[in-house]
């Protein structure tokens, strides 16, 4: 008899205990819903930039479209994707993403030929600057590169520095005009 009386107290204890987490349960608030999404003003400093783009050498009469773009923002506005597809077969893929807690862009850049490139910078006065290293299967390189708007467009300029940064050269000079649209 004793030991029923042990089963049915151990019984009706594991009973209480389920009640009673059942019921804190029951009264604890659902958790917060968070809505996806990046609400800096800082994010959309680039939207500039946004849109199906045709590129082209920027300086003379504008010549046959080097490549094609394509800008968008991804993930909610937390990030801008880039598909660059040059017509002699060179495709690269980057992400822009701004850091709120550095106040900081960062950009990594990939290509098929297996270059990497992982630039930071500043947004200041409508021009975007970013600077870091280029990473080819041999080299690597320190550039900087300036993204703003120009003649309807976005004009990006690249320089890269083969003395460690000491003095800098030309990389290259892009401008992205509207698919089909030609001033």
């Amino acid at each position: 008899m004793l030991k029923i009386f042990l089963s049915l107290a151990t019984l009706l204890s594991a009973l209480i205990h389920f009640a009673v987490a059942s019921a804190e349960e029951a009264h604890t608030p659902a958790a917060t819903h968070r809505t996806p999404g990046c609400t800096e003003p800082e994010r959309h400093q680039l939207d500039f930039w946004l849109g199906d783009w045709d590129t082209f050498e920027p300086e003379g009469a504008l010549g046959p479209s080097q490549a094609r773009a394509h800008v968008d923002s991804i993930l909610s506005s937390c990030a801008v994707h880039e598909l660059y597809e040059q017509f002699d077969g060179l495709i690269g893929d980057s992400f822009l993403s701004y850091d709120s807690i550095t106040k900081r862009w960062q950009q990594t850049w990939l290509t098929n030929y297996g270059a990497y490139m992982f630039l930071t910078g500043t947004f200041k006065d409508g021009v975007l600057t970013l600077e870091g290293n280029s990473h080819t299967k041999t080299k690597d390189i320190p550039h900087r590169i300036t993204w703003k708007a120009e003649r309807s467009g976005v004009r990006e300029t690249g320089v890269m520095s083969m003395d460690g940064g000491k003095t800098w050269v030309a990389a290259f000079d892009v401008l992205f005009l509207k698919h089909q649209d030609k001033p």
